[in-house]
């Protein structure tokens, strides 16, 4: 299949940029990564310039930073940058499930079911990246359907950050589990035209996430130092 990009009816550099958003969000580009302008221009069988007006995108965005000198590198998500993320998010998801709840008919609502059938069913399976893709497609369709144009550029400018941790949370043993139960008493509260607990549902899920990354982080840490000291007394004996 080929790389290079056709032209679809809008500015190749948007779609350029469109398609280095991806490989960050699918996390072919990992946060560090330097952008390979020769090798990508190459592979998409494009020009540099509109390859250099999509990075100028990107990093308006906050996805890449601009090093001199250098080039482009994929920005990482740190610790405190979740911390500070995930409550915003929590608000903002939160407001839009209530408006999403209240604008649902019975199409959207079967729709949210539909959605959410195909959670259950990467749930069963413990399949990560299943789940994460079928998580986002939930979240976006709520972020659609509360149909609020200032909420939906808000939220979309932020759920591209939560995008680069690509659903890191869900490696957490049992957090599959816990995250299709919270996902449960959401669908139960939209279903039922309940907005108010809608929007505590979906509130709550977002800080639960948190709180899986975080632990997970300490997991992780607690596995490296293990590790450091199992090679450091190898070394030594």
């Amino acid at each position: 299949m080929s790389d290079v990009i056709p032209f679809r009816g809008y500015s190749l550099h948007d779609q350029v940029a469109e398609r280095i958003r991806a490989l960050i969000f699918d996390a072919a580009l990992a946060p560090g990564d330097w952008i390979d302008e020769v090798a990508l221009a190459a592979q998409w069988d494009i020009s540099r310039t509109p390859l250099r007006e999509a990075l100028k995108v990107l990093v308006a965005e906050g996805l890449l930073e601009l090093v001199p000198r250098r080039g482009c590198r994929v920005v990482a998500m740190t610790e405190a940058d979740a911390d500070a993320l995930f409550p915003i998010m929590a608000l903002l998801e939160g407001r839009c499930a209530f408006e999403a709840t209240r604008n649902a008919g019975n199409a959207e609502r079967g729709e949210l079911q539909r959605m959410h059938e195909a959670l259950e069913l990467a749930a069963s399976g413990n399949d990560i990246d299943a789940y994460y893709t079928a998580n986002h497609t939930f979240h976006s369709y709520v972020q659609t359907l509360a149909n609020n144009r200032w909420l939906d550029r808000v939220t979309g400018d932020l759920r591209r950050f939560v995008r680069m941790l690509r659903g890191r949370q869900l490696a957490l043993p049992g957090r599959i589990t816990a995250s299709i139960a919270e996902h449960r008493v959401l669908l139960a509260a939209m279903i039922e035209g309940d907005a108010e607990r809608a929007e505590r549902a979906m509130h709550d899920h977002l800080i639960a996430q948190h709180s899986a990354l975080k632990q997970l982080r300490k997991l992780e840490a607690t596995a490296n130092n293990v590790n450091k000291s199992y090679q450091g007394r190898a070394r030594a004996g």
